[in-house]
C-alpha cells in the first residue's frame, strides 16, 4: 500500500515539532489521512482488561491530549488508543517552544506540562464521538498548581469511567510541579485507597518513572498489587540522559524514543519479575521495529505503545512492527503473543 509520509514528512519536519503536531491531527480530522487495509494475523491477536484485540500495537498518551482523533487511530492500525493526559480544569501547560526532535538519535525531548482542554470539554467530546471499535484508554494527571493532586485523580475517575475502556494515572511525568508527587509508596497507596472509596470504576493502571532505583521500584509494585492495581505501564519519559548526538540533546525535559528503549525494557522485565503474571504490563519506549516489540514482550509486556517512532516513520509503522513480530513469533515456535509474554524473565 502506498505510503505518503515519505513525501509530507520534510514538510512537517521543517515546522515547529508542535505545529507539526497540530497540522497532522487537523488532517486526521479532516479525513486526508487515508486509513490502512489490514488484514490482522491471527498470531497476534490479545485479549486486554476482558476485551479481545486483534493486536498487541497501541498508541501511547501525547498524540491525541484532547481526544479529538482517537476514533480515527484505529484505521491507522491501532489495537488501543490512549487519550490525554487530561487534567480536571484546563491547563496552558510550560511555556514554549517545549519540544524538540533529536533526528540523529531518533528522539524528541519534550517538557510540555500537560497542556489540555481540561476535563469538561474533553469528556464532551469523547461523549459526542461515542465507543470506538477498539480499546479506549485515558491518561490522567494533577492540575500543576492543584492544592490537592489526590482529589483530581479522583475526580478524574470518576468523570471518565463511563466513557473509556480503561484509566492510567500518570504519576511519573517529568515535566511539572507535582508530576511525580505520588512516586512516594505511602501518598500512592493513599491516592489508591482514596479512588477505591469512590466507587466504580474502569480497569485503573499505574504509569510509572523509569527514572527510580529498583528498591523504590519494588515499594511501589508492592502498594500497587496491594491495591488491587488492573495494570502497570513501563515506562514514562526520562529525564536522563544518556549518550546523545543531537545539537538539541541539552534542552530540558523527558527524553524519548530509540534511548529509551534498553532502559525501559530492563525496568519492564524488573516489574515482570516483581510482580509475575499478576498484572498485565504495558511496554513503551523506543519501539520502533517488529524486534523491539519481541523484546518487550519477551521481557513480560502484554500489549505495547509508542508515539515517538511515528514522527520519523509514520503510522506505515504499525503494520510493519505486526508484520515483523508475527514472524519473530513463528520463528520461535510461539502460536500466540501471550505464549512469550516474560519469556526472557526467570
Amino acid at each position: 500500500m502506498f505510503d505518503p509520509f515519505p513525501l509530507v514528512r520534510p514538510l512537517l519536519h521543517a515546522l515547529d515539532p508542535e505545529r507539526a503536531h497540530e497540522a497532522t491531527l487537523r488532517a486526521l480530522e479532516s479525513g486526508l489521512v487515508p486509513g490502512r487495509r489490514m488484514q490482522p494475523d491471527p498470531l497476534l491477536a490479545i485479549e486486554l482488561f476482558g476485551r479481545p484485540l486483534c493486536g498487541p500495537i497501541g498508541l501511547a498518551a501525547g498524540f491525541d491530549k484532547n481526544a479529538r482523533v482517537y476514533a480515527r487511530m484505529f484505521a491507522q492500525g491501532f489495537s488501543f488508543v490512549e487519550v490525554g493526559g487530561v487534567t480536571p480544569l484546563p491547563q496552558a501547560g510550560n511555556p514554549r517552544p517545549r519540544v524538540f526532535r533529536l533526528p540523529q538519535d531518533g528522539a524528541v525531548i519534550n517538557r510540555m506540562g500537560f497542556p489540555n482542554e481540561g476535563a469538561e470539554i474533553v469528556a464532551q467530546r469523547m461523549r459526542r464521538i461515542g465507543r470506538a471499535r477498539g480499546l479506549t484508554g485515558v491518561n490522567l494527571a494533577s492540575n500543576t498548581d492543584s492544592a490537592d493532586p489526590a482529589r483530581d485523580f479522583v475526580t478524574l475517575v470518576e468523570r471518565f469511567t463511563p466513557l473509556a475502556d480503561y484509566l492510567v494515572l500518570d504519576v511519573s511525568c517529568p515535566n511539572t510541579q507535582n508530576g511525580q508527587l505520588f512516586l512516594d509508596p505511602s501518598r500512592l497507596r493513599d491516592l489508591l485507597a482514596r479512588i477505591e472509596s469512590s466507587g466504580r470504576r474502569a480497569p485503573l493502571l499505574a504509569k510509572l518513572s523509569p527514572d527510580i532505583d529498583d528498591a523504590l521500584l519494588e515499594r511501589l509494585v508492592a502498594v500497587l498489587l496491594q491495591a488491587r492495581i488492573d495494570g502497570i505501564i513501563a515506562c514514562n519519559t526520562t529525564a536522563q540522559r544518556p549518550r546523545l548526538h543531537d545539537a538539541a540533546a541539552a534542552e530540558r525535559g523527558g527524553l524519548s524514543g530509540k534511548p529509551l528503549f534498553a532502559p525501559a525494557t530492563r525496568m519492564l522485565a524488573t516489574i515482570r519479575r516483581m510482580s509475575g503474571a499478576a498484572v498485565p504490563l504495558i511496554g513503551v519506549g523506543g519501539i520502533g521495529s517488529g524486534a523491539d516489540a519481541y523484546a518487550k514482550i519477551r521481557a513480560g509486556a502484554c500489549a505495547l505503545q509508542l508515539y515517538t517512532a511515528l514522527i520519523y516513520m509514520g503510522t506505515a509503522l504499525v503494520p510493519r512492527i505486526e508484520g515483523e513480530l508475527a514472524a519473530l513469533l513463528r520463528r520461535d515456535g510461539f502460536a500466540s503473543v501471550a505464549q512469550a509474554v516474560g519469556a526472557d524473565v526467570r
